[in-house]
């Protein structure tokens, strides 16, 4: 390990945890070649193998899952002392990647973090967009959002929106030529725009609950997508029914282009919240981050 660059341990634990020398040359920001030269080196300085690469991803051999678990721990220490020592700057710098939905982009935390990061260039923020489930800490995430109910009992986690529902909507045309339904179970007679889950692979089920009575209801209709923007273009053109977040509808209801279904069936539940590992607290980049998304209303 004498020969060993620190940036060459770095590298790989990247992509280790990307599993594709494209995201992970991509991550870093250097050319797919310079990381494959790169991984190269430290695998002949150490004279072992520790990927074994496909045309399109890279998996780990038993040395490779070693070495990952032992350099990660001590790369972070020391990368938190690093991001540490930059308090003594005139303003914090660093980099913070997180994990979120793109509702959660959209609504709660680009409107945000935009004008607090025009105020510190030094600050990077890493978005990377997923509406399932990331563990940010085997992924090499800072801090992820997900909705209160969502977020692991071993981390802290903030607040940093109000509460919102998931609620049925439908055009007034696509009403007026199919009905409107009266209970949750009289969605299975309607043509309803589904919602795919990328992390699990299968079909959303609409959650429902009224008195301490739940019902999740798995819809059918003509089209399925992965984005709750796309549904709701779909609900405007008269193509069905959509089960979206509130807050995308809302104005659409008021102006009355959309209307609500179902509106006592559709429960507030706890909004997003930013939660992390203990360990990230204290740096002052992710300070601003996490003071910049509190949320401050009731």
């Amino acid at each position: 390990m004498a020969n060993t660059d620190f940036n060459d341990l770095k590298w790989f634990r990247i992509v280790a945890e990307e599993r594709n020398f494209t995201r992970a040359a991509a991550r870093i920001g250097v050319a797919q070649s310079t990381l494959s030269h790169t991984i190269k080196r430290l695998e002949d300085n150490l004279g072992i193998r520790l990927l074994t690469r496909t045309t399109r991803n890279v998996a780990l051999t038993p040395a490779g899952s070693q070495l990952l678990s032992t350099v990660t721990p001590r790369l972070q220490e020391i990368e938190d002392e690093i991001d540490a020592l930059m308090e003594f700057r005139d303003k914090p710098s660093g980099t913070i990647r997180l994990t979120l939905s793109d509702h959660a982009l959209e609504t709660t935390v680009w409107p945000k973090l935009k004008p607090v990061l025009m105020g510190y260039p030094d600050i990077r923020v890493e978005f990377s967009i997923d509406n399932g489930f990331r563990n940010i800490v085997e992924d090499g995430f800072d801090a992820g959002v997900r909705l209160g109910e969502s977020v692991e009992k071993d981390m802290i986690a903030i607040r940093i929106g109000p509460d919102w529902r998931m609620i049925a909507v439908a055009s007034p045309d696509y009403l007026a030529a199919n009905g409107t339904p009266q209970h949750p179970q009289d969605l299975l007679k309607h043509n309803c725009i589904n919602m795919r889950q990328k992390k699990l692979g299968g079909l959303y089920p609409w959650e429902f609950e009224k008195d301490g009575n739940e019902i999740n209801v798995r819809v059918d209709g003509q089209i399925t997508f992965n984005n709750s923007y796309a549904m709701m273009d779909a609900a405007l053109s008269s193509m069905g029914i959509a089960f979206v977040p509130n807050s995308l509808a809302d104005h659409h209801i008021a102006e009355g282009t959309l209307q609500l279904l179902l509106d006592d069936w559709s429960p507030f539940f706890d909004g997003y919240f930013l939660y992390y590992p203990t360990r990230r607290q204290n740096l002052p980049v992710f300070k601003v981050i996490a003071e910049a998304l509190r949320h401050r209303g009731r």
